[in-house]
């Protein structure tokens, strides 16, 4: 199948890849542009982020400054964010959540007409702009009608992206199959973006949806190029019970409370979170869920806890928070209003990723841009959020930097010409391999695999790891990737086969869980989300680098191996009794 070539691919339809999408359209209209989307961009993961997005405005609380909300996710991130990131992220958030709302974005308001802002884990003043608890859901469908009236791009929905075209060092375009026909298309391009969201899919309980099986960083992996800090897995505090959906943070920004078996408030029993009690940081705050449970006070001795808003009133749960309220009637048959939601950790947020420079340039082990490959979002490791993400500040990444990506590809491709790319023998290759693949004999079903390998990477990679586990799940993952020969997909069809994508997608989800183990196998020290039993401490000394971890050899299936890389710390010459790594209280 012939697509024309493009002078710029984006693969990914969320809020990052629109946004990027709609920069390049309206700045550089006479650029060609592809934007290859495995499913709906309407139904990308993005449209699911509720809680809000954090910008300094000023306008309810005039103390607030860049510079505050800059300290708050550095602090947040256990001072591994990359500093000179942070604060591009936290200058541009108040002009990006104007810009959105130009562009048709109904934030929520106050009494007296202005964007309204409601408190956040680990924010030190009100600054979450929201759209009641829809957030995502309304940037996201406004990011895409602005989207589809742009002459010069192809939407190309229910694409899969197969690999890069990846020659002479230099990225040139990507091979991609189309779930309607089966048939196998490369397209050359003069850059590419991915934006392909995270992966939450690698564990078994996760807030995710199910194409968050992070595909983008397993097309970096399988080319030799790092993935950076892929220890860092965010677990939110409120998944609710059993079903592992999230309820927004929003909630506890509008003053829930999380209770024991005993009924108690028992955030307050943590010095950590002693003073900010349901409002801590995510990372403190699973954490002590975690422990409440294994101390027996999880809800009849269970593996959960209570959130509690009924105190907040009905016009309250109504105004603020009702999809909140509409996942537990759904998904719990638990009315909130009259009674506590079931709620546990789940598996929420991916910090590690693919790692690039604050213009979204991809970068190599050695730190120098890949020519014409770019990330952002989720799947990309600015880091903007270190070692623990602040709640409010994904969706602003994804429209900050989405927005940055776009503009520079837009500007970096000019008039260069396109690459020049052996179609045929792209096209062939590929169709070759999912013969073969359909044919492949076998009596193992990728989703058994799947789950397998979710049992594992939750089990060795959870909220609390060490050692003897890491190792043992290492070891365990290596023998699924090799298991992953024997799986046999039973659809031969050509039209919309599902199961041949769940087996790419499981290929990723394995990818993604070695780089997880390897690299929280590293990491000695506790840091943010990644908590070593066997080394509670921060070490700064030792490990305050980013963590670089690739496969020398993908094809093979040898181990992933690992490295540093040194972090931005260079707010510290603008207010260095803030910026210079410190203990981490609240």
């Amino acid at each position: 199948m012939m697509i024309p070539s493009q002078d710029a691919v984006i693969v990914g339809g969320g809020l990052t890849g629109s946004r990027a999408a709609l920069a390049i359209a309206q700045r550089y209209p006479h650029l060609r542009l592809a934007l290859i989307s495995k499913v709906h961009p309407i139904r990308s993961h993005s449209v699911a982020a509720q809680g809000g997005m954090a910008a300094a405005l000023g306008h309810l609380d005039a103390t607030d400054h860049w510079l505050d909300h800059a300290f708050d996710t550095v602090k947040g991130s256990d001072y591994l964010a990359d500093q000179n990131a942070v604060a591009i992220l936290t200058q541009q958030a108040p002009q990006t959540v104007h810009e959105l709302e130009k562009l048709g974005v109904l934030f929520s308001r106050d009494e007296e007409g202005r964007i309204a802002q409601r408190p956040f884990g680990g924010h030190s003043h009100p600054r979450a702009c929201y759209a009641a608890d829809k957030t995502g859901h309304a940037i996201l469908h406004e990011l895409v009608a602005n989207l589809l009236v742009q002459p010069n791009v192809t939407l190309l929905a229910e694409w899969y992206v197969l690999r890069l075209i990846y020659e002479d060092g230099e990225v040139k375009g990507v091979v991609a199959y189309c779930l309607e026909t089966g048939t196998v298309a490369a397209i050359p391009s003069k850059a590419v973006l991915l934006a392909t969201g995270g992966y939450g899919r690698v564990f078994g309980t996760t807030s995710n949806d199910y194409a968050s099986t992070g595909d983008g960083l397993s097309l970096v992996a399988r080319e030799g190029l790092p993935l950076q800090d892929m220890e860092f897995v965010q677990f939110h505090p409120t998944g609710l019970y059993p079903a592992g959906v999230l309820i927004s943070e929003a909630v506890r920004g509008e003053g829930a409370y999380l209770l024991n078996d005993r009924g108690e408030r028992f955030m307050a029993h943590y010095a950590a979170s002693r003073d900010r009690m349901e409002l801590a940081p995510r990372d403190i705050t699973s954490r002590n869920i975690a422990l409440e449970v294994a101390a027996g006070r999880g809800i009849g001795g269970g593996s959960y806890v209570h959130l509690d808003v009924r105190h907040l009133g009905r016009e309250q749960i109504l105004q603020k928070i009702p999809f909140a309220r509409e996942e537990g009637l759904r998904l719990a048959g638990v009315d909130c209003m009259e009674a506590p939601l079931p709620v546990r950790p789940t598996a929420h947020y991916s910090m590690g990723g693919i790692p690039t420079d604050p213009d979204c340039r991809v970068l190599d082990r050695h730190s120098q841009p890949v020519p014409g490959l770019y990330a952002a979002g989720e799947c990309a490791c600015l880091s903007v959020h270190g070692a623990n993400r602040l709640g409010a500040n994904s969706l602003l990444e994804c429209a900050v930097f989405g927005q940055r990506a776009g503009e520079t590809m837009g500007r970096e491709v000019g008039d260069r010409p396109i690459p020049s790319v052996a179609i045929p023998a792209y096209q062939e290759q590929a169709t070759t391999a999912i013969a073969h693949l359909l044919q492949q004999s076998g009596t193992l079903r990728s989703a058994v695999l799947h789950r397998e390998v979710q049992e594992i990477t939750t089990a060795a990679c959870g909220i609390f790891r060490e050692e003897a586990g890491l190792r043992a799940g290492g070891q365990q993952l290596a023998i699924a990737q090799e298991r992953f020969n024997q799986i046999f997909v039973d659809d031969k069809g050509s039209c919309f086969n599902t199961e041949l994508v769940r087996v790419w997608q499981l290929q990723s989800v394995l990818t993604v869980a070695r780089a997880i183990a390897a690299s929280a196998l590293w990491r000695q020290e506790s840091r943010g989300a990644h908590c070593r039993t066997d080394y509670p401490q921060r070490n700064d000394r030792d490990f305050l680098q980013h963590t670089l971890v690739f496969f020398e050899d993908f094809a093979s299936g040898a181990d992933p191996q690992t490295t540093g890389r040194t972090v931005d710390l260079s707010l510290q010459a603008v207010d260095r009794p803030r910026f210079t790594p410190q203990e981490r209280k609240y």
